[in-house]
């Protein structure tokens, strides 16, 4: 078995990636990145400025107006895709584990969710690429009239740090089967696996700056990328204040947006609900990766008459999970990104406290050297309190009690996001009204999570952001409609 003291994974060229060369930043600059589970360094990367971002986007319109790139066909650029896919299952293992230990998320979760959702999305849009049709609109008898899907050029694809590789992916892909060229900046907390996408991606074929990596810090290289006049489209995962502040810098330039933002999500859980299941899928959709995602399950609401039963039985699981080495396939629960993240959980924690929940479990830090925080619930909490409108990304779930359906509803709905939510009941009439009635992208009807590269994913305004990443949703992200008119000679009497 391996362990965090023995294993020595490939690390990636650690250099600045832009226009196909790997080379340091101009300033020389170079950050450590930080494995969190023993807060030891990692690597250090360089680090990318504003001087750097205008080299890797006129690398990037370089690629996008000459060269192999501007004139590969549908097909080819497919082709392109499932080489990076196949390319990343031969270095499975690698990858997964240099994503453990960059991220905290413990092994069996980066084997079995991140790096095969990864390679699906890449296969996905490979199959996309050479299916972008227009459309023949007959406007005029006399005029040959149609609609052509276009790239929108070169997007600035900013990512956090909760899923380095599958957000990256979630981006990358669609826009390269649409024919863009990239400048991506991955969280400067996890920039390893970005990197290697960088590397697999010029393996597979990508012609230089099609695809530019720039580890970086958001207040420099990213307000540098998405500030930019030379950028088109900026697409954005991370939390909603940043996501503000990437509007406005857009308007600047009028540059297209799309952003997927933060979410507390409502699992709701009603008598007639399967306990064992809505407990076993809320606890894995509120602690997986530590409750750092932003559909994590950690504001539940509860029928009353069976709140005590499902806190104890919740309870009795949260307390059952493993803490530890991230490289142990047994261990269920990792650290959180930062110390600064932890902090500010546990302060969360505490303002909990001082409203009046009632501690069920956990609430403090676990152990003394990484960045490991107990699974908390927090019971008995009222629909206004802070831990249950206010993003924590932590693993504290705030349950909440309902009436009815009717007030259930109102909780589940009483918020800024809208991303994601869930429903436990075996009443069909109830999950439909439930589903159509929830404000939020995605509803899942006893189950909790599962997420797929053929279905849109995005919230419906507010906190939660606006656009589509996934699916057939995704490819308007990255093309543009070009209307072309092509007048007939008249017809001759």
């Amino acid at each position: 078995m391996l362990t965090l003291n023995d294993i020595r994974p490939e690390l990636p060229p650690t250099g600045l990636l832009i226009g196909g060369h790997v080379g340091e930043a101009f300033a020389g600059s170079r950050f450590a990145t930080i494995n969190p589970a023993t807060e030891d360094v990692i690597t250090d990367v360089a680090e990318a400025s504003q001087a750097d971002v205008d080299v890797a986007v006129e690398a990037a319109r370089k690629a996008l107006v000459a060269g192999r790139w501007a004139t590969m066909n549908g097909a080819d650029r497919g082709r392109i895709l499932y080489r990076m896919a196949g390319l990343l299952r031969e270095r499975f293992e690698q990858i997964a584990l240099l994503e453990s230990l960059d991220s905290g998320k413990p092994i069996a979760g980066t084997r079995r969710f991140d790096v095969p959702a990864a390679i699906d999305c890449l296969e996905y849009y490979a199959g996309w690429a050479d299916k972008l049709n227009g459309e023949l609109v007959p406007a005029r008898q006399d005029a040959l009239t149609y609609v052509k899907r276009v790239p929108v050029g070169v997007v600035a694809a900013i990512v956090p740090w909760n899923f380095p590789l599958m957000n990256a992916v979630w981006k990358v892909a669609p826009a390269l089967a649409c024919g863009c060229t990239i400048v991506l900046k991955p969280a400067e907390l996890t920039p390893l696996s970005a990197l290697w996408l960088g590397q697999l991606a010029l393996e597979a074929g990508l012609p230089p700056g099609v695809l530019n990596v720039l580890p970086g810090y958001g207040t420099t290289a990213g307000a540098a990328l998405v500030s930019h006049p030379d950028v088109d489209k900026i697409s954005f995962t991370g939390s909603p204040g940043v996501g503000r502040s990437i509007m406005r810098a857009a308007a600047e330039h009028v540059t297209h947006v799309g952003l997927e933002l933060g979410g507390k999500s409502a699992s709701v859980v009603f008598a007639d609900a399967n306990i064992e299941a809505a407990v076993r899928q809320t606890s894995s959709g509120a602690f997986f990766h530590a409750g750092q995602v932003c559909s994590a399950a950690t504001r539940v609401i509860v029928e009353d008459e069976i709140h005590d039963e499902f806190v104890a039985r919740l309870t009795a699981r949260a307390e059952s999970l493993r803490i530890g080495d991230t490289l142990d396939s047994r261990t269920s629960l990792g650290p959180v990104v930062s110390e600064k993240q932890m902090d500010k959980i546990l302060d969360y924690v505490a303002i909990g406290l001082s409203e009046g929940a009632t501690p069920a479990t956990g609430g403090h830090r676990a152990g003394n050297r990484g960045f490991f925080i107990e699974p908390t619930i927090l019971a008995n909490v009222e629909g206004h309190a802070r831990i249950v409108q206010e993003e924590i990304f932590g693993p504290v779930v705030a349950v909440v009690r309902a009436a009815d359906e009717r007030h259930a509803l109102e909780l589940a709905n009483d918020t800024a996001y809208s991303l994601a939510a869930a429903i436990w009941t075996q009443n069909l009439d109830r999950a439909h009204r439930m589903s159509d009635a929830l404000e939020a992208g995605t509803v899942w009807i006893n189950t909790y999570g599962p997420t797929d590269a053929r279905l849109p994913w995005g919230g419906m305004g507010g906190e939660s952001g606006i656009g589509r990443d996934l699916g057939r949703a995704a490819l308007d992200n990255y093309t543009e409609q070009k209307t072309v008119w092509l007048q007939l000679p008249p017809r001759l009497p």
